[in-house]
Protein backbone atom coordinates (compact mmCIF):
# COMPACT_ATOMS: atom_id res chain seq x y z
CA UNK A 1 0.00 0.00 0.00
CA UNK A 2 1.28 3.43 -0.62
CA UNK A 3 1.71 6.11 1.66
CA UNK A 4 2.34 8.61 -0.82
CA UNK A 5 -0.85 11.67 -0.12
CA UNK A 6 -3.06 12.05 -3.51
CA UNK A 7 -1.25 15.11 -4.99
CA UNK A 8 -2.98 16.64 -7.99
CA UNK A 9 -2.08 19.51 -10.66
CA UNK A 10 -4.28 21.79 -12.23
CA UNK A 11 -3.87 24.78 -14.77
CA UNK A 12 -5.67 28.13 -15.70
CA UNK A 13 -6.05 30.24 -17.63
CA UNK A 14 -7.76 33.57 -17.90
CA UNK A 15 -7.85 36.84 -20.33
CA UNK A 16 -9.38 40.21 -20.42
CA UNK A 17 -8.95 43.60 -22.23
CA UNK A 18 -7.87 46.61 -20.83
CA UNK A 19 -11.36 48.82 -20.35
CA UNK A 20 -9.78 52.78 -19.71
CA UNK A 21 -12.81 53.15 -17.81
CA UNK A 22 -12.31 50.76 -15.26
CA UNK A 23 -10.04 50.48 -12.28
CA UNK A 24 -7.25 47.81 -12.61
CA UNK A 25 -7.40 45.26 -10.02
CA UNK A 26 -5.09 42.46 -10.65
CA UNK A 27 -3.44 39.81 -7.81
CA UNK A 28 -5.72 40.70 -4.76
CA UNK A 29 -3.86 44.22 -5.40
CA UNK A 30 -6.02 47.54 -6.70
CA UNK A 31 -3.42 49.58 -8.78
CA UNK A 32 -3.77 53.24 -9.06
CA UNK A 33 -3.26 55.44 -12.56
CA UNK A 34 -3.32 51.78 -14.52
CA UNK A 35 -6.10 51.24 -17.18
CA UNK A 36 -8.67 47.98 -15.49
CA UNK A 37 -9.63 44.86 -16.99
CA UNK A 38 -12.77 44.08 -18.73
CA UNK A 39 -15.10 41.46 -17.20
CA UNK A 40 -18.70 41.39 -15.59
CA UNK A 41 -16.82 41.26 -12.05
CA UNK A 42 -13.64 43.37 -11.22
CA UNK A 43 -11.82 41.42 -13.91
CA UNK A 44 -8.72 40.09 -11.79
CA UNK A 45 -7.23 38.07 -14.27
CA UNK A 46 -5.03 36.34 -11.81
CA UNK A 47 -7.43 35.59 -9.33
CA UNK A 48 -9.58 33.86 -12.37
CA UNK A 49 -6.56 31.85 -13.37
CA UNK A 50 -6.15 30.75 -9.82
CA UNK A 51 -9.73 29.07 -9.58
CA UNK A 52 -9.50 27.60 -12.46
CA UNK A 53 -6.37 26.31 -11.74
CA UNK A 54 -7.67 24.90 -8.05
CA UNK A 55 -10.93 23.45 -9.28
CA UNK A 56 -9.47 21.74 -11.95
CA UNK A 57 -6.69 20.08 -10.24
CA UNK A 58 -9.61 18.99 -7.85
CA UNK A 59 -11.90 17.68 -10.47
CA UNK A 60 -14.56 20.20 -9.72
CA UNK A 61 -14.69 22.23 -13.53
CA UNK A 62 -14.34 26.20 -13.61
CA UNK A 63 -15.10 29.31 -12.81
CA UNK A 64 -18.02 29.63 -15.02
CA UNK A 65 -19.67 26.38 -12.86
CA UNK A 66 -18.58 28.31 -10.16
CA UNK A 67 -19.88 31.92 -10.21
CA UNK A 68 -21.39 32.13 -13.70
CA UNK A 69 -20.47 34.60 -16.25
CA UNK A 70 -23.30 37.42 -15.98
CA UNK A 71 -24.93 36.44 -12.30
CA UNK A 72 -26.35 39.50 -11.36
CA UNK A 73 -24.80 38.65 -7.58
CA UNK A 74 -21.22 38.72 -9.62
CA UNK A 75 -21.59 41.95 -11.60
CA UNK A 76 -17.99 43.88 -10.74
CA UNK A 77 -17.44 41.61 -7.54
CA UNK A 78 -13.97 41.17 -6.11
CA UNK A 79 -12.23 38.27 -7.76
CA UNK A 80 -11.10 37.35 -4.44
CA UNK A 81 -14.38 36.39 -3.17
CA UNK A 82 -14.38 33.52 -5.82
CA UNK A 83 -10.86 32.10 -5.06
CA UNK A 84 -12.61 32.19 -1.37
CA UNK A 85 -15.76 30.14 -2.95
CA UNK A 86 -13.22 27.75 -4.86
CA UNK A 87 -11.21 26.90 -1.64
CA UNK A 88 -14.73 26.18 0.17
CA UNK A 89 -15.56 23.48 -3.14
CA UNK A 90 -11.99 22.08 -2.42
CA UNK A 91 -12.16 21.47 1.38
CA UNK A 92 -15.31 19.70 0.87
CA UNK A 93 -14.44 17.78 -1.71
CA UNK A 94 -11.05 16.78 0.88
CA UNK A 95 -8.29 18.45 -0.81
CA UNK A 96 -6.21 21.27 0.25
CA UNK A 97 -3.73 23.92 -1.74
CA UNK A 98 -0.40 23.23 -1.53
CA UNK A 99 0.94 25.96 -3.70
CA UNK A 100 -0.08 27.97 -7.17
CA UNK A 101 2.48 29.51 -9.30
CA UNK A 102 0.91 32.53 -11.56
CA UNK A 103 2.74 34.20 -14.59
CA UNK A 104 0.70 37.64 -15.82
CA UNK A 105 1.66 38.16 -19.45
CA UNK A 106 0.96 42.03 -20.76
CA UNK A 107 2.91 45.31 -20.92
CA UNK A 108 1.63 47.25 -18.05
CA UNK A 109 1.19 47.44 -15.21
CA UNK A 110 4.81 47.24 -14.06
CA UNK A 111 4.58 44.57 -12.39
CA UNK A 112 8.04 44.02 -9.95
CA UNK A 113 8.26 46.74 -7.71
CA UNK A 114 4.54 45.28 -6.40
CA UNK A 115 5.41 41.40 -6.79
CA UNK A 116 6.52 40.21 -3.03
CA UNK A 117 3.12 42.51 -2.08
CA UNK A 118 0.74 40.35 -4.46
CA UNK A 119 2.57 37.18 -3.20
CA UNK A 120 1.76 38.38 0.14
CA UNK A 121 -1.66 39.10 -0.68
CA UNK A 122 -2.49 35.85 -2.74
CA UNK A 123 -0.90 33.57 -0.18
CA UNK A 124 -2.51 34.77 2.63
CA UNK A 125 -5.81 34.40 0.60
CA UNK A 126 -4.93 30.81 -0.98
CA UNK A 127 -3.79 29.81 2.70
CA UNK A 128 -0.84 28.62 0.50
CA UNK A 129 2.27 29.89 -0.94
CA UNK A 130 1.56 31.57 -4.48
CA UNK A 131 4.46 32.90 -6.20
CA UNK A 132 4.10 35.26 -9.37
CA UNK A 133 5.97 36.23 -12.12
CA UNK A 134 5.05 38.78 -14.91
CA UNK A 135 6.31 38.82 -18.36
CA UNK A 136 5.61 40.41 -22.17
CA UNK A 137 5.34 39.07 -25.58
CA UNK A 138 8.22 41.43 -27.38
CA UNK A 139 4.97 42.90 -29.27
CA UNK A 140 3.93 39.67 -30.41
CA UNK A 141 -0.14 39.06 -30.05
CA UNK A 142 -2.88 40.86 -27.73
CA UNK A 143 -0.49 41.65 -24.65
CA UNK A 144 2.31 42.73 -26.72
CA UNK A 145 0.01 45.31 -28.59
CA UNK A 146 -1.34 46.67 -25.24
CA UNK A 147 -4.77 45.25 -25.20
CA UNK A 148 -5.21 43.18 -22.23
CA UNK A 149 -3.46 41.01 -19.97
CA UNK A 150 -3.50 37.29 -19.16
CA UNK A 151 -2.69 34.93 -16.77
CA UNK A 152 -1.44 31.13 -16.42
CA UNK A 153 -1.66 29.36 -12.86
CA UNK A 154 -0.79 26.06 -11.76
CA UNK A 155 -1.82 24.88 -8.66
CA UNK A 156 -0.81 22.15 -6.59
CA UNK A 157 -3.22 20.41 -4.57
CA UNK A 158 -3.17 17.08 -1.70
CA UNK A 159 -6.10 14.92 0.07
Amino acid sequence: MSTLPDIRVGSGFDVHAYDHAAPLRLAGLDWPGEPGLSGHSDGDAVCHAVVDALLGAAGLGDIGGLVGVDAPDTANAASTGFVRLALERLAAAGFRPVNVSVQIVGNRPKFSPRREEAERVMTELVGAPVSLSATTTDGLGFTGRGEGIAAIATALIAR
